[in-house]
């Protein structure tokens, strides 16, 4: 064979093997871009399978994205919760709906806004509906099993036993014990107003009812007024803290509740779990020791404990009793002194209210004395408008969740949903409904005179939440934020500064309703008490 033709030959060789070659590449590009066009397509199936949830059963609602569903910007950080729900809640598309149906990633959420079927929920077919699907993890995060979250079978023999406590008998025992921390926060307020500087309310007010909670419930001075390196104010500040850490732990126990043990025991809280149990313990061990008996949280706990029939059954480990006492410390301080803050916020934008709740203070002192009794508290109507007013416009929880124990059927428009279905209640939209509450950004105690509020469906206002597992402490809470704000206000008045937050912006990754940049407010002390 010639060289030439052996040429050709190794060229025609070369040719088919290319050829080949690049039909075997063109196979296996085809084949993996049939493997990523599967992959995609299997991906997206999962994440909107659900998708056809709420259309199948009626329920008007927005349209969902795969991966975020319908809270995007709540999940970056854009939005507040409350926020989004009541821009919903406000749409005209949805004014007539009873029911709204959304979705939190795939899973699909169930927003009640009409009152009788918010009455349904949390009162008539509560047995239905006792949940709140909240996640406990007892190994992972201890303190998770608290009142608060626990699941119906645990949480009703405990609820039981611990409704004692916060009767109005019980809160008169310990008022006295309100009484006196709110004298030593009168005195802190008087250093703090003689420096002339803006004060940051939330801080102070935390104080006050960190005190109030360690005293009446623990038997503890947690001097928290007094110094300013308190371990228990500094326990409450990072829980609630706004940080990456806490952020992360909230957003990934809503969106993935599967992946909580692997991401709880990253982002742990041993410091704070460590800090509650050995208080338990070692306050318990102490009572034991000197037979110390008091009437408050922690002698009721220790019953509990010793005599474990009375909760049917239920081991009442330390750690159960720890998150019993991490949920009351928490409850206890931070909602009411949130509520106190915003309080003197809207007194400061309305001197009007100001003056005349400062008037009501002043004649209850003129006619009972210097020494107020817990029956002075009642007779302060006005007080209690302004209160009720502030938790009106600034509900701490901004929805309550619940979530169904069987399948469930609403009778009044027949719609139905399966057992585990979640159901949000979006309390700050319906208490700034203007058909609920006329012109709902004006601050006006006097929407809850006994004649307005009769004109009022019950459901419209539940900071405090309704039914069985309405606030336990919802006494309480109201009692300790009162006297609070009675020892501000006789003898300081509070005025806006150039650091107040107006107007005022909810935080949008805080877990209960908090201002984006604190609450800066100007203390001056009045010197005669007269209006």
């Amino acid at each position: 064979m010639s060289d030439a033709n052996v040429s050709r030959t190794i060229s025609s060789s070369l040719f088919v093997c290319y050829e080949k070659s690049i039909k075997v590449e063109m196979a296996t590009t085809f084949e993996i871009f049939c493997t990523v066009v599967a992959v995609t397509l299997a991906l997206y199936y999962y994440l909107t399978s659900t998708f056809n949830f709420w259309k199948k059963r009626g329920v008007a609602g927005p349209r969902p994205y795969p991966l975020v569903g319908n809270i995007a910007r709540t999940m970056i950080g854009k939005m507040f919760l409350g926020d989004y729900l009541k821009e919903l809640y406000d749409t005209p598309e949805y004014k007539n709906e009873p029911l709204i149906g959304i979705f939190t990633r795939k899973n699909p959420i169930l927003i009640v806004k009409d009152p009788e079927m918010i009455k349904d929920v949390l009162i008539k077919d509560f047995s239905k509906i006792s949940d709140r699907g909240i996640t406990v993890l007892e190994k992972e995060e201890p303190l998770s099993q608290h009142l608060f979250s626990l699941e119906p079978k645990r949480w009703r023999p405990l609820r039981v036993k611990l409704s004692p406590i916060f009767t109005s008998g019980k809160l008169k025992e310990m008022f006295n014990l309100i009484l006196e921390c709110g004298n030593h926060f009168e005195n802190y307020i008087e250093k703090l107003v003689a420096k002339e500087e803006p004060i940051e309310c939330r801080e102070l007010t935390a104080k006050f009812t960190t005190d109030v909670i360690g005293s009446c419930a623990f038997g503890l001075e947690m001097n928290s007024i007094s110094d300013e390196d308190s371990e228990f104010r500094k326990m409450g500040r990072s829980i609630f803290e706004v940080n990456l850490q806490n952020v992360l732990r909230n957003r990934i126990r809503n969106a993935v509740p599967k992946a909580c043990k692997f991401i709880d025991y990253i982002l742990r809280r041993d410091k704070v779990t460590k800090f509650f149990q050995e208080l338990v313990v070692n306050t318990i061990n102490y009572r034991k020791e000197h037979g110390i008996v008091r009437n408050d949280f922690i002698n009721l706990l220790m019953k509990l404990k010793d005599d474990p029939e009375k909760l049917n059954g239920i081991e009442f480990t330390d750690n159960l009793l720890a998150a019993q006492v991490f949920v009351f410390f928490l409850a206890g301080f931070e909602t009411s002194s949130t509520t106190m803050s915003n309080a003197l916020y809207e007194l400061a934008l309305n001197p009007a209210v100001q003056d005349k709740l400062r008037q009501e203070i002043h004649e209850e002192y003129k006619t009972h004395g210097e020494t107020l009794k817990y029956e002075n508290i009642k007779e302060m109507t006005y007080l209690d408008q302004v209160f009720r007013e502030t938790l009106r416009k600034y509900p701490p929880a901004a929805l309550l969740m619940r979530k169904t124990t069987s399948d469930y059927t609403f009778e009044s428009n027949n719609v139905s949903i399966p057992k585990g279905t979640k159901i949000w209640i979006p309390v700050y939209a319906i208490q700034r409904d203007p058909e609920i509450f006329p012109s709902p950004d004006a601050f006006k105690p006097e929407r809850f005179s006994h004649e307005i509020e009769k004109t009022r469906h019950p459901m419209t206002y539940i900071p405090f939440g309704g039914g069985p597992r309405n606030c336990i402490g919802a006494r309480f809470a109201a009692y300790q934020s009162k006297i609070g704000l009675i020892k501000i206000l006789r003898k300081f008045k509070v005025e806006t500064c150039e650091k107040t937050p107006i107007p005022y912006i909810n935080h949008p990754n805080a877990f209960i309703l908090l201002p984006l940049n604190g609450m800066h407010l100007k203390l001056k002390r009045i010197v005669e008490n007269k209006i």
